[in-house]
């Protein structure tokens, strides 16, 4: 079966990791159409797509519709890509937690794409993501219960502007390297910022998201909503805590789990090593993972004040596992399993 296929936000950091992935992948399309806004319309990508705009003629005769163009694009057009018969994978927060949209991670919870009686599927954020591979893995080991999660997040979290951002911050900060040591208050002072909560550059910002109840972000209450979603446990303990790193590409968080049965490191790292998308790594680091499709565990240890917890370290690109690849994969599995539907004529 080949499914003709629209790309919404194409133009964008994670719609073009889309493209090329539909491509290298070798999805079964009949026809792959690159959208994004009306000022872009017109655009040649490569391979010689013109890039369309967003208009109800054009939106017409699509099997699968994957949008990465924020929140506010998904909400008015995800459900005219549905109405008009296609199966609409999301890549913003916009659906997420909606009880009838199913929050998928492509090799943990594939049975809920049968569920998705609206034609719309939410693809987690890219904090969460990484984290769900093995947290499932021992979660099937060993029964989990909760989690403490402490995330270092990239700069590309917050796309290209937020690469941009800290890029163009470091050639100054650089040139008072000095200073920095003997007074960053003063280096910071003269340092302009409007993606992150504060200059990035040789720092690092405990702060990103909107505030939220009890001075949580919405960043961390996404890591607990959408994991206990994802995991199929409403009642998962999750402390989270987020935090900017300057770092371009790839997302690295510290987990402690603590479970019902009592784990050892030697069966916790078979269950991980048998785990699809998961690689093992005594330092795994996001740099060395920028670029890569799977997510990486190290630091496998038992805590040292309670048995039934361990501590890990993974990480994950945040642009390819985290978004783009987990995108083509629902993609993919919607095929597999037969689940397109008829577009009307």
């Amino acid at each position: 079966m080949s499914a003709r296929v629209a790309v919404v936000g194409a133009t964008g950091a994670v719609g073009t990791q889309m493209m090329d992935l539909l491509e290298k992948r070798g999805f079964p399309a009949s026809e792959i159409v690159p959208f994004a806004s009306q000022r872009s319309a017109g655009r040649e990508l490569g391979g010689g797509r013109i890039v369309v705009g967003l208009a109800d003629e054009t939106i017409t005769g699509f099997d699968i519709a994957i949008f990465s163009a924020g929140g506010s694009i998904s909400k008015e057009w995800g459900p005219k890509f549905a109405a008009a018969g296609a199966i609409v994978v999301d890549n913003s927060s916009a659906f997420r937690m909606e009880d009838d949209v199913p929050l998928v991670v492509s090799e943990v919870n594939p049975q809920e794409l049968d569920h998705a009686t609206r034609g719309i599927v939410a693809n987690p954020n890219c904090t969460t993501m990484a984290i769900m591979l093995p947290l499932k893995a021992l979660h099937d080991a060993f029964g989990l219960k909760a989690i403490v999660a402490t995330s270092y997040q990239a700069a590309g979290g917050a796309g290209q502007k937020g690469m941009d951002e800290l890029a163009e911050q470091v050639p100054g900060m650089l040139e008072r390297r000095d200073l920095l040591v003997e007074d960053g208050a003063a280096v910071l002072a003269g340092v302009e910022h409007s993606v992150h909560a504060a200059p990035l550059a040789f720092n690092v910002v405990p702060w990103l998201g909107s505030e939220q109840e009890g001075g949580y972000t919405d960043e961390e209450l996404k890591l607990m909503n959408e994991s206990r979603k994802i995991l199929g446990l409403p009642d998962l303990a999750v402390s989270p805590t987020c935090v900017r790193v300057p770092v371009m590409v790839g997302h690295a968080v510290q987990v402690r789990a603590t479970f019902e049965r009592e784990p050892t490191v030697e069966a916790a790292t078979a269950a991980l090593e048998a785990f699809p998308g998961v690689v093992l790594d005594p330092v795994p680091t996001p740099v060395k993972y920028a670029g890569k499709d799977e997510v990486a565990v190290g630091r496998l240890r038992v805590d040292l004040a309670d048995p039934f917890s361990l501590n890990l370290f993974v990480v994950g690109d945040n642009l390819l596992k985290g978004a783009a690849l987990n995108t083509v994969q629902i993609a993919e599995l919607l095929v597999s399993r037969g689940l397109l539907k008829t577009p009307p004529a």
